[in-house]
């Protein structure tokens, strides 16, 4: 292996990639949300190439992680074509239709109380380019902001357990 390569593959890492199958890459990011990334990387037999690719990928994922999950997903994307990375197609990742969900919920209660998204974010002190990319559920957020959200609209944050009718 080359020296350049091995000092590469030395890097640590925060995100975490393997190979599912033939044509599909998991990718643990370091907040814990699972994306998926279309590529034929499953079909090549060299293994340190491989792991090279699935290496590259991971380190790609790092230097490109963010909040804001769809201009994540977008950088990630042009990195992959600048470095070769064979793929397909990121995934929005797993949290995407919580994100949208709570997005959706934050703008019916803004829009219940006839409050402008402008000065809901000024009230929260968030920016106003935020609260929008968190109402379309492109944004991900933490627990204070959401929590300051609800201070000024009235709402409570309150954590529901999932459930399926089991039928």
């Amino acid at each position: 292996m080359d020296k350049s390569i091995k000092k590469f593959m030395g890097i640590p890492t925060l995100s975490k990639a393997q190979i599912l199958d033939e044509f599909m890459v998991e990718v643990q990011t370091s907040d814990g949300e699972v994306f998926k990334v279309v590529s034929n990387l499953g079909k090549y037999t060299d293994k340190e190439y491989k792991d090279y690719v699935l290496h590259l990928i991971e380190f790609i994922f790092d230097r490109n992680f963010s909040d804001d999950k769809e201009q994540m997903v977008n950088r990630i994307s042009r990195e992959f074509l600048l470095n070769a990375v064979p793929h397909w197609g990121v995934g929005a990742g797993n949290r995407q239709d919580e994100r949208t969900r709570i997005g959706r919920r934050i703008k019916e209660l803004r829009e219940s109380k006839g409050m402008e998204a402008r000065d809901l974010a000024f009230l929260t002190g968030i920016d106003a380019s935020n609260l929008s990319r968190i109402e379309q559920g492109k944004y991900s957020t933490g627990l204070d902001i959401l929590s300051r959200i609800c201070v000024v609209l009235d709402a409570h944050l309150d954590l529901i357990p999932n459930t399926i009718d089991k039928q």
